[in-house]
């Protein structure tokens, strides 16, 4: 509803006032209106600078001082009251004098009746609203050219505006940060004057295409002459205004590529893990300005939602993932050695816990993700937030590798490496370690793919899907927590990444029970026949089987087993088996081989887990050793599978 119209009357004749304010109630355009009077200057003075009236009728006479003095006050004050100048003079020349001081309208006393009144506050009120309007019009004009001036000349790119020859007609003080000439030094040239010869005839070919298409965005990419001396590689956005009475002008946008394109050339062309610091340090650096924004405004909302409104809860799921964005931020930085790492003292399975929900969110509905935590297992050192982060990659490395789903496995246990692990595995030291492994049931990977996983920039994904920064940035975490990561796949039998992370304190372990002691100590006898594709694995454990007095025959896959098994015609007491190999998988040559021999005890091994082994492979109950193992550990493994009194389980 609009509010009533309001009227000040101002005269020192108590009652004239009176007699004006009556008529104004007896006028059908005003008698709704809200009026007041004020008996003398000061008064009337203080009323309007602490009240606002529409209309405003001035005496011209108010005791020592006139009205139109009063009228030259109120508007010095900034006070845009529509004002009526009333007189019992009749004089022309004051009234000429009242409408140069700005009044709206001049009426003589002895005229003032119900129709003049109306008439006069009437023609005061439309100028009143006119003005009003006006000032409206040119404060929000006033507000639209400061917003576009500040976006303009504070915009991060630079903006020409050419003719139709290609001169240059204005260009935006801000360009200057980019072009490095002035804004003088460049008005009236032709923008081909700054670009490299070579590339001006292709800029004019895209100017053709501006001047052929009005309204459509051109682009355009050349080498630009800096006021310094360099070159430039700048990017032209351009649209043709040139029918466009307001701009006349094609409209060009341009970015400063130059460090950009330094960059993607250094990437290309660096191999060391360097060049993935350079680059993390970066986007780390810009993205953080980015979560700045987003948690700040999701804060501001935040402060306004009451606490019963149910949209908090999805607010505050914002700002938890915002703050983790930021923290793994903050890993890039460390990475890039431009921030120091939080190194805690936490536990492996609550970071996995905690981070379940959003890596559910990560994957795709086909795949199943699968945690299997090993209780109770000894304390880490390392930054928390860094360790989500290779969690994070490896789940979603391993997403990408399940185009057509399958199951993905997160699993920890503890680890002992030895000395003999240590010396094939450079920078391992041996101790004892937390595993964590990530597996999943995808393509796999061939050995040349293998061996280069951790290479910065190397990707098997097509253009445009990866960086080939993931597992590179893994390798530089794990490495720089002290730790070590080792990956085991096959064409067609999915991947495992194994992360050892050494334990925070000495840790007190159960003695091994006699039994196994004696078991490790135990001298063999029996037959063993061990199949492995692997050269290096092969001849380990033959040597550990040898020098514990086993009989060995090997054989280099299920084929070559088969082969050697049968011109055998003494007992096989143990096989002992990877699980994938070329030609014939490990569980099918059990099953044949102990068709054959019932009595013939069987080992598993493999590079995966046994819970991705158990799951695509083998049946609970099956020996299993997992890869990579210790000599003695080995040993004792397989004399406990001898010594068993039943044997392994095959389905």
């Amino acid at each position: 509803m609009a509010e009533p119209t309001r009227i000040l009357v101002v005269d020192d004749a108590p009652e004239y006032a009176a007699m004006v304010v009556e008529l104004l109630r007896a006028s059908d355009a005003w008698k709704d209106a809200v009026t007041a009077t004020a008996l003398t200057y000061d008064d009337a003075l203080r009323v309007m600078t602490a009240q606002r009236f529409d209309i405003a009728l001035f005496d011209y006479m108010l005791g020592s001082r006139d009205g139109l003095s009063l009228l030259r006050e109120v508007r010095q004050r900034g006070i845009d009251t529509a004002v009526v100048v009333l007189t019992g003079r009749g004089a022309e020349e004051i009234a000429v004098e009242a409408m140069k001081s700005g009044a709206a309208d001049y009426l003589s006393k002895a005229n003032v009746s119900v129709e003049t009144l109306e008439r006069a506050v009437g023609h005061a009120f439309a100028l009143h609203v006119q003005e009003h309007q006006r000032r409206q019009a040119e404060e929000a004009l006033r507000a639209s050219e400061e917003r576009f001036r500040a976006l303009v000349e504070n915009s991060s790119d630079g903006l020409l505006l050419i003719d139709r020859e290609g001169r240059i007609t204005y260009t935006t003080p801000s360009s200057e940060r980019h072009f490095g000439w002035k804004p003088e030094e460049m008005v009236g040239r032709s923008v081909f004057d700054f670009l490299e010869a070579d590339d001006r005839e292709a800029v004019g070919v895209r100017m053709v295409d501006a001047l052929r298409h009005p309204g459509e965005v051109v682009t355009a990419e050349a080498r630009f002459h800096h006021a310094d001396g360099s070159w430039r590689i700048m990017e032209g956005v351009a649209v043709n205004r040139l029918t466009n009475r307001s701009v006349r002008a094609i409209i060009v946008n341009v970015r400063d590529l130059t460090e950009r394109r330094k960059l993607e050339d250094q990437l290309r062309q660096s191999q060391k893990m360097d060049a993935i610091g350079q680059l993390a340090g970066g986007v780390a650096h810009d993205f953080n300005n980015l979560l700045t924004a987003i948690l700040g405004y999701c804060n501001l909302m935040l402060d306004d939602i009451p606490l019963d409104n149910p949209l908090r809860s999805d607010l505050e799921e914002i700002r938890l993932a915002g703050e983790r964005a930021a923290a793994l931020t903050r890993q890039l930085l460390a990475f890039s050695r431009r921030q120091m790492l939080q190194p805690q003292i936490v536990d492996i399975n609550a970071i996995v816990r905690q981070l379940e929900k959003l890596l559910r969110r990560l994957i795709s509905a086909d795949v199943e993700l699968v945690t299997a935590l090993t209780p109770a297992l000894p304390a880490i050192k390392v930054d928390p937030v860094s360790i989500e982060q290779v969690l994070m990659n490896l789940v979603v490395n391993a997403r990408d590798a399940m185009p057509q789903g399958g199951r993905l496995t997160i699993e920890t246990s503890q680890a002992d490496l030895d000395e003999a692990y240590a010396g094939a595995h450079a920078g391992v030291v041996a101790g004892r370690y937390v595993m964590l492994a990530v597996t999943d049931t995808g393509e796999g990977m061939d050995e040349a793919t293998r061996s280069r996983i951790f290479e910065p920039f190397f990707t098997t994904k097509e253009q445009g899907r990866g960086s080939g920064l993931g597992l590179a940035t893994v390798y530089g975490i794990v490495t720089q927590s002290g730790g070590h990561i080792w990956v085991y796949s096959e064409p067609g039998h999915g991947t495992v990444f194994k992360i050892y992370l050494p334990q925070a304190e000495a840790v007190k372990t159960m003695p091994v029970a006699e039994h196994e002691q004696a078991a490790a100590r135990k001298g063999g006898w029996e037959t063993v026949l061990l199949v492995e594709d692997e050269h290096a694995v092969r001849a380990l454990a033959r040597e550990v089987l040898r020098r514990h007095g086993y009989v060995v025959l090997e054989a280099r896959h299920g084929v070559d087993a088969l082969r050697l098994a049968e011109r055998h015609r003494d007992d096989i007491h143990l096989l002992i088996t990877d699980v994938v190999m070329p030609h014939m998988g490990g569980r099918e040559l059990a099953e044949r081989l102990v068709a054959a021999r019932p009595k013939m005890r069987v080992l598993f091994m493999s590079g995966y887990t046994d819970q991705a082994i158990m799951h695509t492979h083998l049946t609970p109950g099956s020996a299993f050793l997992q890869k990579p193992f210790t000599p003695e550990s080995f040993a004792r493994k397989v004399r406990s599978v001898l010594d068993a009194e039943s044997s392994a389980k095959l389905s």
